[in-house]
């Protein structure tokens, strides 16, 4: 039995309808977790930062209002960053999918193809 797919999703992205609409081409069953409803915590944007291969900057919207109010420019601990994403998970890039102990952000959605 293959390892089931999770989607990070935002319905008003774009790029993650994209996603989303590119899993659904394939006939791909995937399961979806609105992030921005349902937060991850610290430890699981640790997790998947792994699952990534990113460090948490990597991540980062870094064009959204908050990073700049946040002053996350400047902001060299990893775990602060962490820990604002978790706060704030609209810095999280989007979408991201995994797959077992792999993950992509798919921007483009073709990437998701990499873990099918």
């Amino acid at each position: 039995m293959s390892e089931k797919i999770v989607v990070w999703h935002n319905p008003r992205c774009s790029k993650s309808r994209n996603g989303i609409k590119y899993l659904d081409e394939k006939g791909v069953e995937y399961e979806v977790r609105r992030y921005l409803d349902e937060p991850p915590t610290a430890e699981e944007i640790k997790e998947l930062l792994r699952k990534l291969g990113m460090k948490p900057r990597e991540l980062m919207r870094t064009k959204e209002k908050i990073y700049r109010e946040l002053g996350l420019k400047d902001v060299e601990d990893e775990e602060r960053l962490i820990e604002a994403m978790a706060e704030h998970p609209k810095l999280i890039e989007r979408p991201v999918v995994i797959r077992g102990e792999k993950a992509v952000v798919a921007r483009p959605e073709t990437l998701i193809d990499t873990l099918l």
